[in-house]
């Protein structure tokens, strides 16, 4: 009997009849195994605007600006943090192959850590997506699910970058394109190999990467970015940025966010100490780096983390954080409601002074510096809220916000882990709508909703291990029924569970007597409050912050021994209140 040789051309094509929705190309990329991405390009998404028939990004001739790219940033081979992965944007000139259409191609990646990470975009008028396989280097598996926003209306609040047009061979648009880092959970403690990108159409992946995970670090600080404000403008301005730790270690690095940026923000040199009084510091200013240098540029919507420094930081203790501007900043991400007296230097570089003398203006919120790591710790709890939790209408400088309390309480006890404890609340923060746009110059610093911030704000924070979700407020306050914020925070508690999160939900408190705070508004509340202690929430556990302050004689409204007197926020004592009510143990995943 003749044996009949098949060639390998034909192998692919049967293979490629056989398995509906792969091409011969992708075929062709299995049978010669994983191999890393920028071998798999095979889309032009970049054009020179002098020659916009370069690129075809979306089948129908756009393709983003390369001078665009390069004003945010965003220039060839350029490392690129977002969400604390550390992508390469791909290392190609405007016209050549820069990423790959996502067509169940086996891309060659390695790392361990606790998420892999994407930068991508999709073009088909809508949200694209599938579900694709992780390989571990012992051979085990794992699926995701991968959706990517299509990069021309997708939502701004959750992308990564956006640019201000579109070039066509017609002309340039108007439009403003974005890129999204999206990120899916990844087996602990397994070293990945290879990843199977999903059969979706229109969707374009430009890089990937494993987020590492971050033993030896616990978050002591951090605050959530509100918004794109204007600012000074500052020039050759050197900002000292008060802010109080929740643990102590040994070494420290710093996080810096250039979060809903147009363009790269110039970091010069940075400092830490310790605070004397003020602006002063106890001892000399201690420099950190970056990389090795000195300072940094971070581009549009990316991050930078310091060197590892050997510093001790005492917990519960005001740290000085110094970093000098040495270009123009007219506007920058912002934490606007700091409770926390900050300042801002004359002109030069004053990161070394130990002395208060050149810092004459003071400052009350927190630009740019979005966290405070510190050496070893058992990891920590990340506090996503709103102004409650921001600490509104608690005492200047004081630290007497609900988080810092539950720090301390943390801090003077051994029956759990002395967690660090991470405050993202934002001041008018909603469970399920933006404040904030999320793109452009804004004077709204509340941010964009708890949902779309949830990636940056709590998955992407330092050694996270559990979570305390408390908004619903401002919702119910501004027309959100009961039943949308319920389906708000159901999702956000699922997200946390995927990423292997103790979620805890806390009830939201009466405020009878604050003008929006209506009968209507109330019975809201009171709807999403008996969801949450229902036990069919998907928390994990309650924390009845209600029942803690609210008047047993009347029970839609504060007791007037927490009330700050404007009825929705606690004063210290009610806030001392919230965070004594905890059960410690409750924290424990």
């Amino acid at each position: 009997m003749r044996r009949r040789v098949w060639s390998s051309a034909v192998v692919l094509a049967l293979f490629a009849a056989l398995v509906p929705g792969v091409s011969a190309q992708a075929a062709t990329e299995r049978r010669a195994g994983p191999l890393p991405l920028a071998r798999l390009f095979d889309n032009k998404a970049v054009s020179d605007d002098a020659r916009p028939a370069q690129a075809d990004f979306d089948g129908s001739g756009a393709s983003l600006s390369a001078q665009d790219l390069s004003a945010a940033g965003w220039t060839p081979g350029r490392a690129l943090t977002v969400q604390g992965a550390r992508l390469l944007w791909p290392n190609r000139q405007p016209g050549e192959p820069d990423n790959v259409r996502a067509n169940g191609q086996d891309v060659r990646v390695y790392g361990r850590g606790n998420a892999l990470a994407f930068l991508v975009a999709g073009t088909a008028g809508t949200d694209v997506g599938g579900t694709g396989t992780v390989v571990y280097a012992d051979g085990t598996r794992s699926g995701y699910s991968l959706t990517a926003p299509d990069w021309r209306a997708g939502p701004l609040a959750t992308k990564a970058v956006t640019l201000p047009h579109i070039n066509t061979p017609g002309g340039q648009l108007a439009e403003r394109p974005r890129l999204y880092v999206m990120t899916v959970p990844l087996v602990a403690g397994r070293e990945v190999a290879s990843v199977r990108l999903p059969l979706a159409p229109g969707l374009h992946v430009f890089a990937l990467a494993v987020r590492a995970a971050t033993p030896g670090w616990t978050g002591s600080w951090a605050t959530a970015t509100g918004g794109y404000a204007t600012v000074g403008p500052w020039t050759d301005r050197t900002l000292r940025l008060v802010v109080h730790t929740s643990t102590g270690g040994p070494r420290v690095r710093l996080r810096f966010d250039n979060t809903f940026a147009a363009a790269p923000v110039r970091i010069g040199s940075a400092t830490v100490a310790v605070q004397e009084a003020g602006a002063a510091a106890r001892g000399t200013p201690v420099a950190v780096s970056f990389r090795g240098a000195a300072g940094v540029e971070i581009p549009a919507g990316a991050q930078a983390y310091s060197d590892p420094l050997g510093f001790q930081v005492p917990a519960d203790t005001n740290l000085l954080v110094s970093f000098h501007l040495p270009r123009t900043v007219p506007a920058a991400p912002v934490h606007r409601l700091a409770q926390q007296r900050s300042y801002v230097s004359g002109p030069g570089d004053h990161t070394a002074d130990g002395s208060a003398a050149p810092y004459g203006t003071v400052l009350t919120s927190w630009p740019l510096l979005t966290g405070v790591d510190v050496g070893g710790g058992p990891g920590s709890v990340v506090l996503l809220g709103d102004s409650i939790t921001d600490g509104d209408k608690s005492t200047m400088d004081a630290n007497r916000r609900w988080p810092n309390v539950l720090a301390t309480r943390l801090l003077n006890q051994h029956v759990v882990p002395r967690y660090g404890v991470l405050n993202q609340g934002i001041s008018g923060n909603r469970v399920v709508s933006d404040r904030y746009p999320g793109d452009g110059v804004s004077t709204d610093t509340a941010g964009v909703s708890a949902l779309y911030r949830f990636d940056r704000d709590v998955l992407a924070q330092t050694s996270a291990r559990t979570v305390v979700v408390f908004e619903g407020v401002n919702d119910v306050r501004w027309g959100t029924t009961a039943e949308q914020v319920i389906a708000g925070l159901r999702a956000i508690a699922a997200r946390g569970h995927a990423r292997g999160l103790r979620m805890l939900a806390a009830t939201i408190l009466p405020c009878e007597g604050e003008v929006r705070c209506t009968a209507a508004a109330d019975a809201e509340r009171i709807k999403v409050n008996e969801w949450i202690r229902s036990g069919v929430a998907g928390f994990d556990g309650v924390l009845d912050f209600d029942a803690v302050v609210r008047d047993p004689a009347r029970p839609s409204r504060m007791l007037p021994a927490y009330d700050s007197g404007d009825h929705l926020h606690p004063g210290d004592a009610g806030l001392a209140a919230l965070a004594e009510s905890v059960d410690l143990r409750g924290l424990v995943p």
